[in-house]
This record gives C-alpha cells, structure tokens and sequence, in this order.
C-alpha cells in the first residue's frame, strides 16, 4: 500500500539503524509525547534497532492517561445526576476515579454510553430531548476541534439539552512544564505527528529556544520512527537545536488554519490540572462565553472532595518519564489491563498498557 508499504521496508530500517550506531556517540534521552508513538516504537521492536546509547522514554502523550483523578470525579457526579446521560470515548468509561470509574456508575444504573465522535453524542442528544446529554471531552489539539464542531452545530441547530464537560489539555505547555521542574532529564523529543498536522510546528519553538531541545515531528511507521530519531541524533551529536519534519507528507509548518480557527472561536486557554505533571498554566481548554450554555461547568454543580491517587501507583512518575512501568509494585500484580489501578494501565496507548503487551 502506497505510503505505508515504503515506511516498513526492512532494508531500509537497518540500513537507518546502522547509521544510527554509526553517528551515536553521546549517551542521550528521547521522550516521544504521543501514545500512538508509544506502541508503535514496542509494536515495531525499535529499541532492539537502537545502540546502548540511546534510551526511548515515554512522555505525557496519552489523553486518557493524563485527564486528571478530579476531572474522572466530575464525570462520575455528572452520571450519577438525575436526567443525565453521560457520553465519551470508550477508554475514558474505564478510568478509575477517587472511588469509582464511569464503567462501575453505569452498572449502578447511571446512564452512560460509549461514542465514537462528538457528534455521536449530539445524535443521543436529539433522540433524548427529555435527557441533558454531556460530552466528557479529553484530547489534545487533534480531537479538540471536532468538539468545537459540535459545540457549534449545537448552538446553530438548537441543541439545548446538549453541553461539553471540556477536559481538553494542550501538549506544548506540558512539553515546558516537563523541561522547567528540572527533575526529568530529556535530550530530545520525538514529536507527535497527529497533534502537529493541527498546530502546526511554531508551538515547539519556545522548547527549542529557551531549553536547547531538538524537536522532530515524527511519523509512526518504523521508517519513519528511525528516520526520526537518526535526526535528532544528528542535532545532538553536532549540539544544534531546531525543530524538523520527518512526518512531511503529513505534517506542514502552519499547520491546518481551519481546524485551529473553528478552535480559538469556541475554545480558550485556561489552566488545567494534568495527572502526574499538577496544574499547569494555559494548558486546557475552557468554553468561550459566547458558547457558555453549552458548557457542562455553567449548568451543573461540579464541586467534588479533593482527588487522592492510589498509594503506591506510579503513573504519575510514569508520565513524567520518571519511572517505567516495572518499577511499580502493582505492574503485572495487582494491574493489569482486566484490573487496572491506573489510567496508564486502561487506555490502548498507555505506557503501562504498552509494557503489559510487548515487554519481556
């Protein structure tokens, strides 16, 4: 198949991965921030390609996983309301909050059902003019303006017994958050090609400039994760900072303006909590006034008790890159993706969930 066939030539992975090895004399850490580079990098066996020099650590790149307990809690209230049907993507109905996840709600007879699109959950919406329908919605920039979409056709078509519990995150400002606290040593990052086919590559500038951090928007086939990597080892090695395309035949500088016109006209930036990295400034999405009747936060009491993380669960420092998965005592024990503790664990491109799979 055309553009994907070429991206898995066997030859030509080696031929990057012994020019890796070639070039690569500086030991180095390289985070990638995207949950589909997450399994993509065990599902390929990319590490075995690479030399003792080179560590591959993963990142806050899944939404699931880095949606935080608190937001879980708010969802769970809104279930458990009276005349509320609660909508989401189906990773997000596993994910344990304080004391129940939306899965363990539903079973108490909430009414929750599982979407493929935002605009799933405006169908429930009109077929149930009787329910106030809620969208818990989780992403980055790549899934944030079909729910502005949606938020639009709703106000447009008279949707009113639908709103956005918006637990959207932004990856650049997480990205400064990670290199600022000075507590998680990264080289280089391996950026994700989804997200940057919207934002363009502008947003990765500020990481480069004031942290000296190469930056590489990279695609997911394992041509294109070696070809990617060879790059940043390249900047590294002759100690330059830039930020770079691997992933072009995708990915263009300013990214799509539609997409991130439909954005900034529903949606502003607010501060957000992140699981694992706290709160961070200007990383989340708020619903602009202009379309506050269809914000859950404007029609519901949402006011829950303080999140508490399971003691002993490391996805927090899983998520910084601080840890790795084995190194949590409930890893392949208590956690597993049948009984996860974490959101690590739920979610098809958690790390945990990625180790689970494919590590020995």
């Amino acid at each position: 198949m055309k553009y994907m066939d070429e991206y898995r030539d066997g030859a030509v992975a080696r031929a990057l991965s012994e020019k890796i090895r070639e070039i690569s004399t500086k030991r180095i850490r390289l985070m990638e921030i995207c949950g589909t580079h997450t399994m993509a990098i065990f599902r390929h066996g990319i590490r075995s390609l690479l030399p003792e020099t080179i560590e591959l650590v993963s990142g806050p790149g899944c939404p699931v996983c880095v949606t935080a307990m608190e937001e879980i809690d708010r969802a769970v209230k809104l279930a458990r309301t009276k005349g509320v049907i609660v909508t989401t993507f189906g990773d997000m109905i596993r994910v344990p909050g304080s004391t129940a996840s939306l899965q363990m709600a539903q079973a108490d007879g909430a009414k929750v059902k599982m979407v493929y699109s935002t605009f799933d959950a405006l169908k429930i919406a009109s077929e149930n003019r009787d329910n106030e329908v809620v969208f818990l919605g989780i992403g980055f920039e790549t899934t944030s303006p079909t729910v502005a979409a949606a938020i639009q056709t709703a106000q447009t078509g008279g949707n009113n017994n639908f709103s956005v519990l918006s637990a959207h995150k932004l990856l650049p400002p997480a990205m400064d958050a990670l290199l600022s606290g000075g507590n998680v040593m990264v080289d280089g990052f391996i950026c994700p090609g989804h997200v940057t086919t919207i934002i363009g590559t502008s947003s990765y500038e500020h990481v480069v400039e004031q942290y000296h951090k190469p930056c590489v928007v990279i695609g997911f086939e394992p041509v294109d994760i070696l070809q990617g990597i060879l790059m940043l080892v390249e900047q590294i090695e002759s100690e330059r900072a830039e930020v770079e395309i691997q992933y072009a035949r995708a990915v263009s500088p300013e990214g799509n303006p539609g997409a991130l016109a439909i954005l900034d006209k529903v949606f502003e930036p607010c501060d957000a909590p992140w699981r694992g990295l706290g709160n961070i400034p200007q990383s989340g999405l708020a619903i602009r006034d202009s379309f506050r009747d269809f914000d859950a936060e404007n029609r519901f009491d949402l006011e829950v008790p303080p999140a508490r993380e399971p003691t002993g669960c490391l996805c927090a420092q899983i998520l910084r890159g601080a840890a790795t998965p084995p190194e949590c005592k409930f890893f392949r024990n208590a956690c597993t993706p049948g009984t996860p503790i974490g959101p690590c664990m739920v979610s098809s491109e958690g790390t945990c969930a990625a180790y689970f799979k494919y590590h020995i």
